[in-house]
């Protein structure tokens, strides 16, 4: 047996013999660079195999798989994903629906977060529209209470038609012409019945 108190290979330095394993071999304790101490068998040391304390292999895995924001549990973060989300989504008659989209620089979080942080983000508000008829974008966006956001509510857009009253909503149903449709004809300036012709 080799004496090999003392030696290094790669971060681990040899401190100490530490027995022999069930096949007879030579075990020696190790003392890492990162603080940690292993036992090791003196073959896999001496041919380069086991370099580390297993230290090494974790700073490899953390290089090859960079790391995140680390916020994804957070409430700014799901105030992100739900504005990407209802964005996104065509069906939704408020937002996706009537073309309400998150601008591209948004579309990353750690740009949207750092905005947030600027711009008077707390635990207690809500990303609000200050034009309720506009995109999420840094010029259209502010954190408001709900006092501030109710008052800033779009109103419901109503039609009247030959003393007919509904929401754009109902006409929907009635007509049978998708809301974002009728939404966008009212937007353009069409009135009356045009708006509900097909």
């Amino acid at each position: 047996m080799k004496d090999m108190i003392g030696k290094r290979f790669g971060r681990l330095t040899v401190i100490e013999f530490a027995g022999m394993n069930y096949r007879r071999s030579a075990t020696w304790r190790c003392l890492c660079d990162c603080g940690n101490e292993k036992i090791v068998d003196g073959n896999p040391l001496r041919m380069g195999t086991v370099r580390s304390c297993g230290c090494l292999n974790d700073e490899k895995r953390h290089i090859s798989r960079p790391r995140t924001h680390g916020m994804s549990n957070t409430r700014i973060h799901r105030i992100w994903r739900a504005m990407k989300a209802r964005c996104h989504n065509t069906n939704d008659e408020l937002y996706g629906g009537r073309g309400i989209s998150v601008c591209n620089e948004w579309n990353r979080f750690e740009p949207f977060y750092k905005w947030a942080k600027e711009n008077g983000y707390a635990d207690n508000l809500s990303i609000d529209r200050i034009d309720p008829n506009g995109n999420y974008c840094p010029e259209n966006c502010r954190w408001a209470d709900a006092s501030t956001q109710a008052k800033n509510k779009r109103p419901k857009s109503t039609l009247t038609i030959n003393g007919e009253t509904h929401s754009l909503k109902e006409w929907a149903s009635i007509t049978g012409i998708k809301y974002p449709t009728l939404w966008k004809r009212m937007k353009k300036g069409v009135t009356g019945a045009d708006i509900i012709r097909r």
